[in-house]
């Protein structure tokens, strides 16, 4: 497993392009996906890895791609690494669980969020001007208040660093008003599904992002869908306005390091042990929550 763990060697498949998580193959008319186990704190990978985290992200983006199939298209064409091609085949052990066969599709240059409640950065923007990207929002909300509506707060992509914050006119000097319009009513209506869905079992979705494409003509859901690692998960039964939340996430991890003397910049720092394992169990334990279903 130790090429999951930090990189993939395909080595007649050819060199991925690697993200922070991802590493993604070209295979001409279709591209490979694959998570990684590797995590990333404060935009920078760090050297140790979680075990079992990419196969998280891929089964709970799975779970919801075919929860969305009724409100929007999406790039996977398959999951199953016993059913791909030649020459994937051979790495079918490696690929299982935390890999997909997708669509190549035109990709808009944004990210899509979409916020339910005020939380993170939208929490420090809102202390500072009363707004979010833009948005005005009702006087005396405290820390992680839920919003009357949900409300759509575009960034822009960024290859490496940070993404910026960008209001609604800004995204439409970038993509045109009717691409913003279209993609705003998507977000939005994704997030409303995935929320009510999300709060029968008793998890809140606070905030997500997504990423759209361009296929065939259509605009189609790309990337990963309300994973751990895209969005915030409160439990209902912690939920506690007024305050910062417990989320489903890499917190564990960020606050092991916020103890360390550290300038946030490469090379991070290798996490011991027992962070590794707390952060494995938070991430498999949204999972199964989510899904129903234990680790594949």
């Amino acid at each position: 497993m130790a090429d999951v763990v930090l990189q993939t060697h395909l080595s007649d498949v050819g060199e991925p392009k690697r993200g922070k998580v991802r590493d993604v193959y070209d295979l001409g008319e279709e591209l490979l996906i694959v998570a990684t186990d590797r995590i990333s704190a404060f935009d920078v990978v760090l050297p140790t890895a979680i075990p079992d985290k990419g196969k998280v992200l891929t089964q709970i983006s799975l779970f919801w791609f075919q929860q969305m199939a009724g409100v929007v298209e999406n790039h996977v064409v398959e999951a199953d690494a016993s059913k791909y091609p030649e020459p994937l085949k051979k790495y079918q052990d490696v690929l299982e669980g935390r890999s997909m066969i997708v669509r190549k599709a035109s990709v808009y240059p944004v990210e899509c969020v979409v916020r339910g409640y005020v939380s993170g950065s939208a929490w420090s923007e809102y202390r500072k001007s009363g707004s979010i990207c833009g948005i005005k929002l009702p006087e005396g909300l405290v820390e992680s208040a839920k919003l009357d509506v949900p409300i759509f707060t575009p960034t822009t992509k960024a290859e490496e660093g940070h993404d910026l914050a960008i209001t609604i006119e800004e995204m439409q000097e970038i993509v045109g008003p009717e691409l913003t319009q279209e993609l705003s009513t998507l977000t939005v209506n994704i997030y409303r599904k995935a929320a009510e869905s999300a709060e029968k079992r008793g998890i809140i979705i606070a905030d997500t992002k997504f990423e759209f494409g361009r296929y065939n003509g259509k605009t189609i859901l790309i990337d990963e869908c309300l994973t751990p690692d895209s969005s915030r998960f409160w439990s209902i039964k912690g939920y506690r306005p007024g305050q910062g939340q417990d989320s489903y996430d890499k917190q564990i991890v960020r606050d092991y390091l916020n103890t360390l003397d550290w300038d946030k910049t490469y090379p991070g720092p290798e996490l011991p042990p027992e962070i590794i394992e707390k952060a494995r169990a938070r991430y498999v334990e949204i999972l199964e929550i989510i899904t129903g279903k234990g680790l594949k």
